[in-house]
């Protein structure tokens, strides 16, 4: 009963801040959003550092999918109770793979245009992400259900900002909903019920740097100038941000079922 009244308080919050990010006025993409602090060019490659600094996501990706290809393939893998549990986590890790040569293709020039596919992986990942902590401390049946439903409500988040930006509007809301709600939920999910496997409090270390991630980014010019031009805050930003998606791969590498978990 427990459980099943927090589920209840979570679905009621979630429609009153869908409500909000429908009534509430648009959130709009600010004008100086696209200059960031390192704009060198290397190798005919311009902003190189915010470019190439993406590999990291294709590093953490590629890991993720190599490592759910291994548990696969092995009957006595110990990493997921049932293998159909797998599913949130490719698409995470494929998304954390994509957002790599969306963040690649937005970089070498960036613009509105262009930030629709930097954006797109992102916000799946994140969409995934909830999947499976839905999967490992709700039940499998709930977090593969919403799966499908997270990704489509994602991907509508970024194509409904990209369509107001055409309008010459510009509305986040969604898009903010979707990427830091999602998180929240993750935080209150997390919080509130046990996983069903051991490193479970470990997703606070991947929210943690993913926070400090965020920050860089904030921070952009000021980390740029504290640096003395050796590196800039979004380029930190990608290597940290990259490293919280590997850091999921290391946890699934050392978890196990708990077959004691109990739900109440």
């Amino acid at each position: 009963m427990k459980m099943h009244r927090q589920l209840w308080i979570l679905a009621g919050i979630t429609v009153l801040v869908v409500a909000a990010a429908m009534i509430l006025p648009p959130i709009s993409q600010p004008a100086e959003y696209h200059q960031f602090a390192d704009q060198r060019g290397f190798f005919g490659i311009p902003n190189f550092n915010d470019v190439i600094s993406n590999l990291a996501f294709f590093l953490s990706g590629s890991a993720g999918l190599v490592f759910l290809a291994r548990v696969y393939r092995t009957p006595a893998q110990t990493t997921f109770h049932d293998l159909k549990e797998c599913l949130p986590y490719g698409v995470l890790f494929f998304s954390v793979t994509a957002a790599a040569l969306g963040s690649m293709y937005y970089h070498w020039t960036p613009d509105v245009d262009h930030l629709m596919w930097d954006r797109l992986p992102i916000v799946i990942g994140i969409a995934a992400l909830l999947s499976t902590t839905l999967v490992d401390r709700i039940s499998p049946a709930a977090g593969l259900w919403a799966l499908p439903l997270l990704v489509v409500s994602a991907v509508f988040s970024v194509l409904h900002w990209y369509w107001t930006e055409l309008q010459g509007t510009g509305n986040l809301n969604f898009y903010i909903v979707m990427q830091f709600y999602s998180i929240l939920l993750i935080v209150w999910i997390s919080l509130s019920f046990p996983s069903r496997y051991t490193r479970g409090n470990d997703v606070y270390q991947v929210i943690a740097l993913y926070a400090i991630a965020k920050l860089a980014e904030m921070l952009d010019g000021k980390i740029f100038v504290w640096t003395d031009g050796w590196i800039s805050g979004h380029t930190l930003k990608h290597l940290i941000a990259a490293y919280a998606a590997y850091r999921i791969v290391q946890i699934l590498r050392k978890r196990r079922f708990l077959a004691n978990v109990v739900f109440d």
